[in-house]
């Protein structure tokens, strides 16, 4: 009897890291941070040179909602209510560290800041500097080439799900599915 192939998954093979990213809106421009932050000992920025929207990682037991919530505030310094934050979609990245056998699901939310809440965001995080960006510029900047294949999505505030395949730093191949 041949033995059932192990899920990678269950056997410890692979691990799948549940992250957020966040674009907030006002006025026709979207708050980008170019990871250009110097690195500190013994940390090496896999994002380095690129403009991300801000988010990052979930902590054990932290929803996407209040992962949304915490990367904001630590990030762009103002704290925002969890129902302010809308859910757009959900992007995974098989292989997306493949050197440390990570896949990442990806929760992509949306908030609309008011210009009081616009004028707090601090110009600097540990990360990089923070910028507002016209909506029409963003496919311009040096983003992660899977970037390009959502972010149409996002500036049209289209519902959409995916996946996007790279091998190393280039994208092998993409499925965005608009929802709804």
């Amino acid at each position: 009897m041949t033995p059932k192939p192990t899920n990678p998954y269950e056997s410890g093979a692979r691990k799948n890291i549940p992250a957020v990213l966040i674009y907030a809106r006002n006025a026709g421009q979207i708050l980008m941070i170019h990871r250009n932050a110097p690195e500190n000992a013994g940390r090496v920025d896999y994002h380095s040179g690129k403009w991300n929207g801000l988010g990052g990682k979930s902590e054990l037991d932290e929803s996407a909602f209040e992962t949304a919530a915490r990367e904001f505030q630590e990030e762009a310094g103002v704290d925002i209510s969890l129902t302010r934050f809308k859910a757009l979609g959900v992007l995974q990245f098989p292989h997306f560290k493949a050197h440390k056998h990570e896949d990442w699901t990806v929760s992509v939310f949306i908030i609309d800041l008011e210009d009081r809440e616009r004028s707090q965001v601090r110009k600097t995080s540990d990360e990089g500097d923070l910028h507002w960006i016209p909506e029409a510029d963003l496919l311009q900047l040096n983003l992660w080439p899977g970037d390009r294949h959502f972010v149409p999505h996002v500036v049209a505030r289209k519902p959409f799900f995916g996946t996007i395949w790279y091998k190393g730093s280039e994208v092998e191949r993409y499925d965005i599915q608009g929802l709804g």
